[in-house]
């Protein structure tokens, strides 16, 4: 790979790496800003629900940004967004305010994976293209991990509001895009192919999806099912699960957490390295039904070594089967809306699956607080939904992304 080549994957990696890191930011102390504002953590968590639910909007405005003016801007534009917002929601000095400001940072998270992966998946080379969105989707877990750690590291002396100050920081990352990072060779190609006007209008993503619509529900249900899939392993785990229903205190938790997201890496970039040989869709539903096996052990009732272990196999194979998405949703789409089509999808499918940390909070807490119940049923189900529609729909492995034209 050249330098462009390079910067280009690494902006869009370090974009969603910290775009994670700021949305589980709040994951990892539901339970703390709950007590703040004097309510239950089912409050807290319509948080994330507004968070997840609002991605849509940003996917739609910063994906026709990026099909009109280039990904860089619109990348910039949506890192600028939830850096900003995620400084303001520091001081929010009610519930409400905060919950309103959650829902901005939506905004600007559900800007970033699209565009990103665009950016990135027509820049790198083909035959790598597997591999490297492994290593792009888990930038995911990463910004995971790197939460972990700012709650262990940052929590105990400055609390809640305290991380979110320093969740502010990816701000920085604009100055990289601006100064180090070249536009996207599909884009310039296809606006060089197509002129300015027609193809990057608004109308362009409207007429595409007249044309394309089973393709584009299709991608939505796909990433419905993948939504559900990981949050329901992901959002409550920490706080709610280990926390709380547990009662292991914050070192030990941090620990978990930091063990489960490197698990969590490994599976993302090894599937994806994988579905390069064996295809997008075997790779996703490997990852799938791998986690079934899994849940015993990650909610079971033994040691937090062993809850340990159940966690890093579960993220395994959950991040496993999201390895292959960057690259599997880029080469459905077609070249036109690359910017907006795959990322409005993935947008769609987690609003259409925002209430899964909400119902499983709901859930568990009628049952006494047994988060394990919840969190177990909502895998092993999504599990095989997953599976099974990543095996019934389309692939184009072998797409020339960077031509221009499909």
């Amino acid at each position: 790979m050249t330098g462009p080549q390079w910067r280009a994957f690494i902006a869009a990696y370090l974009g969603w790496m910290l775009d994670a890191f700021d949305f589980f930011l709040l994951v990892m102390v539901v339970r703390h800003v709950a007590a703040t504002f004097h309510t239950g953590i089912t409050a807290v968590s319509f948080a994330i629900f507004l968070t997840l639910a609002m991605r849509p909007v940003g996917a739609l405005l910063f994906g026709m940004i990026a099909d009109r003016y280039g990904r860089r801007p619109a990348l910039m534009g949506s890192i600028l967004l939830y850096a900003v917002v995620e400084l303001l929601s520091a001081f929010s000095p009610s519930l409400g305010v905060f919950l309103a400001l959650r829902a901005v940072f939506g905004i600007g998270m559900g800007g970033v994976w699209g565009v990103g992966a665009s950016l990135a998946m027509e820049s790198v080379p083909q035959r790598t293209r597997g591999l490297l969105s492994g290593i792009l989707q888990e930038g995911y877990p990463a910004g995971y991990l790197l939460a972990a750690l700012t709650y262990g590291l940052v929590f105990p002396h400055f609390g809640w509001r305290g991380m979110f100050i320093v969740g502010s920081l990816p701000a920085i990352l604009v100055l990289f895009i601006r100064v180090g990072v070249k536009e996207s060779p599909a884009w310039i190609d296809e606006r060089a192919r197509r002129g300015s006007g027609a193809a990057r209008s608004t109308g362009g993503m409207w007429q595409t999806l007249r044309t394309r619509w089973p393709l584009f529900l299709y991608m939505v249900a796909l990433m419905t099912a993948f939504n559900a899939f990981s949050h329901g392993t992901q959002d409550l785990y920490p706080s709610a699960f280990l926390e709380r229903q547990r009662g292991l205190p914050l070192e030990t938790v941090t620990r978990i957490a930091i063990i489960y997201n490197i698990g969590a890496i490994a599976g993302g970039i090894l599937f994806g390295a994988l579905s390069q040989w064996i295809g997008r869709r075997k790779a996703i539903a490997a990852g799938a039904l791998l986690a079934i096996p899994m849940i015993p052990l990650w909610v079971g009732h033994g040691s937090a070594a062993g809850l340990a272990v159940g966690a890093f196999l579960m993220q395994f194979a959950v991040q496993g089967a999201w390895g292959s998405v960057p690259a599997h949703l880029n080469e459905l789409s077609p070249a036109s809306v690359r910017g907006t089509f795959p990322g409005l999808a993935y947008q769609l499918g987690n609003f259409a699956a925002a209430s899964v940390g909400p119902l499983q909070a709901i859930v568990a807490e009628r049952r006494g607080g047994d988060y394990s119940f919840s969190l177990g049923w909502v895998v092993g189900v999504g599990a095989v939904v997953l599976a099974v529609l990543a095996l019934l729909g389309p692939e184009a492995r072998d797409a020339e992304l960077a031509s221009g034209a499909r």
